[in-house]
C-alpha cells in the first residue's frame, strides 16, 4: 500500500511489505520547497557531484493523514539543513547520527515539529532511520544558505563515491558482543 493515496478512503487495517516500497524518483508525498538561488545551484552541484549514491529514500506506507518513510544516510552523508511543513517522528534502526554534540544510535529518536530547521549528520557507519508522519503529503524546504556547507557537503560527496558503492546498512553490521572491545 505504497504510495500517496490522495482523497481515498482511509483502511482501518492494512498491511505494506517492504518490497512494495515506493523509491525517491516515484514518490509524490514529499514537494520540494522553492528556495534561493544559491541553494538551489548548490544542491544541483552536490547533485552532479554524486549525493544520491549517498542516500536511500522509500516510501513504505502511506494513507490519508499518516505515512511512514524510510532513509538510509550513508557515512558522514551531508544532510544540509531544512524543515518540513509537518511534524516528523524519527526512529533510528541502525548506526549513528550527530545533532552538534549529541550522538544518537540504534534503538534512539527524535521528534522535530512543523517547520523547525534541523539537520544531523550520519555517523561513520552511516544512519537507518524511520520517519513518521501525521501527514501522507509534506514537503522539504532546504535552508542550507551557507556556501562554506555547500562546498565542503560537495567535496564529502565526491570524497565517498567509492566507500558509499561498498558500505553495508548499518542494521545489518553485526554489534561486536559486550567486552570484545
Amino acid at each position: 500500500m505504497a504510495g500517496n493515496t490522495g482523497e481515498a478512503e482511509r483502511p482501518r487495517f492494512a498491511i505494506f511489505r517492504g518490497k512494495d516500497a515506493v523509491g525517491a524518483a516515484e514518490m509524490t508525498c514529499m514537494t520540494y520547497e522553492a528556495t534561493t538561488p544559491m541553494v538551489a545551484e548548490a544542491a544541483q552541484r552536490a547533485q552532479a557531484a554524486g549525493a544520491d549514491a549517498g542516500n536511500e529514500l522509500k516510501l513504505l506506507f502511506a494513507i490519508p493523514g499518516f505515512s511512514l518513510t524510510y532513509v538510509w544516510f550513508k557515512s558522514d552523508f551531508p544532510l544540509p539543513r531544512h524543515s518540513h511543513n509537518v511534524d516528523c517522528l524519527y526512529y533510528i534502526l541502525g548506526g549513528s547520527l550527530m545533532f552538534g554534540q549529541e550522538e544518537l544510535g540504534a534503538g534512539d529518536g527524535f521528534f522535530v515539529g512543523q517547520d523547525v530547521p534541523y539537520t544531523y549528520k550520519a555517523g561513520s557507519a552511516g544512519v537507518e532511520v524511520l520517519e513518521f508522519r501525521a501527514a501522507d503529503v509534506f514537503n522539504i524546504k532546504v535552508l542550507a544558505n551557507n556556501p562554506a556547507f555547500w562546498d565542503m557537503a560537495i567535496e564529502t560527496v565526491r570524497s565517498r563515491q567509492t566507500q558509499w558503492a561498498q558500505e553495508p546498512r548499518p542494521a545489518e553490521i553485526k554489534a561486536a558482543p559486550v567486552g570484545d572491545h
